[in-house]
């Protein structure tokens, strides 16, 4: 239906406009029409009168009270005035429209629709006022209206404002007239506060509903009243069996919301769900207007948490401390109060920066340095921080730390999480073993690798000279093989502190390997101060010492080398220069010194290409062998032959004996050499016996390392048998010093019935305890005690008492070495059975030997 199809009439231009109508202006003054116009009010309030008691709507309200004021008056213009008053004071928009046009409108409508003055909606088509959503709604309400007086039931519709703004109201219509014409009358009231009302309620309603924390409303004397679906889930009650139900009933525990609001408004309590469990949960109470509203947040799983948390911390071997953001310590477990040595409880409360920690160099940590300090400066998380700290107790432990930061909800400046383990045995271990990897483990002194590292520093550094001493202990193979390795380890630690005690402070003391030591020291610049340390070291070394209740006496030979400033060589080089000097040192016998100097490289060549020339020559068979006789002092005769190898290098010509054996030794040959004279020996010497008829023994010499073939003892009676000798007519001669180890061999040997002869003897570590022990058959002077003869006043009490031990225990005795007539005059005084040396006869070919050399008899 159009509103226009209504018959309403023409709409009166000279409408009431808020100047001529408002009561604002003092009074109403009427103009064209106002008769008319209370007449239709009059005849409006009469259809309506019998409709506002059954209704009782607001706008119908409205309207009684005007038809009552009617009622009671009779001046039609004083209520008329007095009516029009009232409509304009009043806070519902009323509009007439008639035939679709607006008519008539008061101050609250005119608010609703954004007009300054009526004559800006006067005379508008109603529906230009009307949202288009709603004007559907509109029009079937109008068209319903079929008598005049009717009424449309109130419903919501939206206004459009003439500034294009959507207005939400309650209308209400009515068909009246209107200057005697047909028309409507529409009552508004503002819904937007109402909305608005309705949109927070329902926000409020969201809230409550979809909260996870239980919200509980009760009655002043604690009814419940409202339950919300969390507080269903929670405590397991559905909310139509809780309503009007005392709220401790259903929480399970005594519960009154006066008290807790009494209390401060949040306490904490347990509670049971409908099956009985335990709820950990934090009340907060509020009163308002009804009653009591009761937020109850159920901290179950977190205290669950907490407690689980609180007893993993509790259990772990670490240990564990939070700063709060004020600095002091909140929280630690057992295993810090362990670890900082203090009772159990005491560090809670206490200031971080009271802890007192320690760098790894042993400096204080700074409290700007704290752990604590440090992760609120960075804002992250430091890890394998490690630190001391010294407890209570005078212990001192390592710890390794791990610190982040810890923000809560409301706090402006984080708390300090922080875990520490106490590395005080694994750092000790790993100490060790890292010094285990650079020490040498029987004198504790660095070893090679450590001793390298250390060089490679020290030269690196442009302003400092370095000297380096090779040392290395002189014979000392006779005490390891003639005393054992037990006092030879031990001689080696006793000269290791001497060297570690003779050096200076800043000096690096080291052990290569077997009895070769190093200093390395940049404490000299110049070689006589350099010289006077290496004869200051010899002094110190060369002291007695007492191992096992036998007194020895050790001799060093020192190899140096100084690397100043600018020296191109690397560490290794430097070291290998020194090893060199010292071989150079040894060669000037024992007990000595040198400096490096470039020649000993060649020196070095040149015994390499020698050791290779002797290979070569015993491949080839040029290593021939000789013969020295043994003579017997009283007779002249010749009771031995001592056969030895003898090499005519085509360059240096003949090589002398010591450095022939020295050459095989060091290149492994002694073994091949030593069998070859053997065999050579046996069957040259048989031969010689059986041409001249004369009886006397095949001596050869066996090395350390022959004694240790495990076939020499094979190898022995192949020679014999081959060339025809008993085991009596060979004797084989051992270093005195090599005995002792030997013993095994020895006795295997002489089990064969091959004679054994001590050489040497004298220069190792004699005794008549040793002589006993071993099944000798002659011991052979050392040729250094021989040649003092006659010379020295002391050489003749010592060989005199070296042949009453030999003489006591049946043995014979040979002086080697005897080169004057005075020590063969000093020896047939002492009494001495044999002698052999220069004097006597040179080593020869076989076919120089003599059955006598009558010349030795006195």
């Amino acid at each position: 239906m159009d509103p226009d199809d209504l018959d309403g009439g023409t709409p009166d231009t000279h409408r009431p406009s808020d100047q001529d109508s408002s009561p604002a202006n003092g009074t109403a003054t009427r103009t064209v029409g106002k008769t008319d116009r209370h007449a239709s009010l009059v005849r409006l309030l009469t259809e309506l009168s019998a409709e506002r008691d059954r209704r009782g709507e607001p706008a119908l309200a409205f309207l009684g009270q005007g038809y009552r004021l009617l009622e009671q008056n009779s001046d039609s213009g004083t209520l008329g005035t007095q009516y029009l008053t009232m409509v304009e004071a009043s806070p519902y928009g009323i509009c007439v429209h008639q035939r679709g046009k607006v008519v008539f409108v008061n101050s609250a409508t005119m608010r609703f629709v954004g007009a300054k003055v009526s004559t800006e909606i006067i005379g508008m088509h109603i529906t230009d006022l009307v949202d288009a959503g709603s004007q559907d709604a509109l029009l079937a309400r109008i068209g319903s209206l079929a008598s005049p007086g009717s009424f449309s039931e109130p419903t919501e519709m939206t206004l459009r404002t003439l500034q294009g703004r959507s207005v939400a109201v309650e209308s209400q219509a009515v068909l009246t007239t209107w200057e005697g014409k047909p028309a409507y009358q529409v009552i508004m009231r503002d819904l937007t506060t109402q909305k608005a009302a309705e949109s927070g309620l329902r926000f409020q309603a969201a809230l409550v509903g979809h909260a996870s924390d239980a919200i509980i409303a009760t009655s002043p004397d604690g009814l419940v009243t409202s339950w919300n679906p969390a507080a269903e889930a929670v405590y397991g009650h559905d909310l139509d069996q809780v309503i009007g139900v005392p709220v401790a009933e259903v929480v399970g525990a005594p519960m009154s919301p006066r008290e807790v609001v009494a209390a401060g408004g949040v306490v904490q309590a347990t509670h049971y769900s409908a099956d009985g469990t335990a709820l950990a949960v934090r009340v907060s109470a509020a009163e308002m207007f009804d009653g009591y509203v009761l937020l109850c947040a159920d901290e179950t799983a977190q205290r669950r948490a907490e407690a689980e948390f609180a007893t993993v911390v509790e259990t772990l071997d670490e240990g564990v401390l939070l700063v709060g953001p004020g600095g002091r310590i909140e929280l630690a477990n057992s295993a810090a109060h362990r670890i900082a040595g203090v009772p159990s409880g005491s560090l809670v409360g206490l200031e971080s920066r009271t802890l007192r920690l320690h760098d790894e160099q042993g400096v204080p940590v700074p409290v700007d340095d704290l752990p604590s300090a440090r992760v609120r400066r960075s804002g992250k998380v430091e890890t394998g921080r490690v630190v001391q700290v010294r407890r209570r107790d005078g212990a001192h432990r390592w710890l390794s730390l791990t610190s982040g930061p810890l923000m809560a909800p409301g706090q402006s400046v984080p708390s300090v999480l922080t875990s520490f383990a106490d590395i005080t045995e694994r750092r000790a271990i790993s100490e060790r073993l890292a010094y285990e990897a650079t020490h040498d483990p029987l004198t504790r002194l660095a070893n090679r690798t450590y001793a390298l590292n250390h060089l490679r520093r020290t030269i690196a550094d442009p302003a400092a000279t370095t000297t380096v001493m090779f040392i290395d202990l002189d014979k000392f193979k006779i005490i390891n093989d003639s005393l054992g390795h037990t006092v030879g380890d031990q001689v080696l630690r006793i000269i290791g502190d001497r060297l570690r005690a003779a050096a200076g402070p800043s000096d690096l003391v080291g052990r290569l390997g077997g009895d070769e030591f190093l200093v390395i020291t940049t404490g000299y610049t110049e070689a006589a101060e350099v010289r006077a340390l290496a004869d200051h070291l010899q002094r110190r070394l060369a002291e007695s010492l007492t191992v096992h209740g036998r007194e020895l006496h050790i001799n060093t030979s020192i190899g140096i080398v100084i690397a100043e400033p600018g020296d191109r060589r690397t560490a290794d080089e430097l070291l290998e220069d020194a090893d060199l000097a010292m071989y150079q040192a040894k060669t000037f016998g024992p007990g000595r010194y040198a400096f490096y100097a470039p020649i000993m490289r060649k020196r070095v060549r040149d015994r390499f290409a020698l050791e290779q020339d002797l290979r070569n020559a015993v491949a080839e068979g040029l290593v021939e062998t000789v013969y020295q006789p043994v003579v017997d002092l009283r007779t002249g005769e010749m009771v031995a032959v001592k056969a030895k190898s003898c090499w005519d290098h085509p360059v240096r010509g003949p090589i002398d004996p010591a450095e022939l054996a020295e050459l095989a030794d060091d290149g492994d040959l002694l073994t091949v050499i030593g069998a070859e004279v053997l065999a050579k020996a046996a069957c040259e010497i048989s031969r010689w016996r059986a041409d001249h008829g004369v009886h006397c023994n095949v001596n050869v010499s066996l090395s350390v390392r022959q004694l240790g073939d495990p076939t020499l003892l094979q190898v022995v009676q192949t020679t014999l048998e081959s060339a025809g000798l008993g085991p009596q007519d060979l004797s084989l001669d051992v270093d005195e010093t090599a005995l002792k180890d030997a013993a095994d061999a020895v006795d295997a040997l002489r089990k064969t019935g091959v004679r054994v002869t001590a050489e040497r003897f004298g220069a190792g570590y004699s005794s008549l305890a040793q002589l006993c022990r071993l099944d000798l058959s002659v011991i052979e002077i050392d040729r250094s005690f021989v040649a003092d003869l006659g010379r020295s006043s002391d050489a003749e009490p010592i060989v005199a008492g070296i042949m009453a031990m030999a003489h006591a225990v049946d043995l014979m005795v040979v002086a080697e070495g005897v080169e004057t007539a005075r020590q063969l005059e000093v020896l047939h005084e002492l009494g001495c059975d044999w002698a052999k040396g220069p004097l006597v006869a040179p080593p020869g070919r076989v076919e120089d030997l003599k059955p006598a050399y009558e010349h030795v008899v006195r």
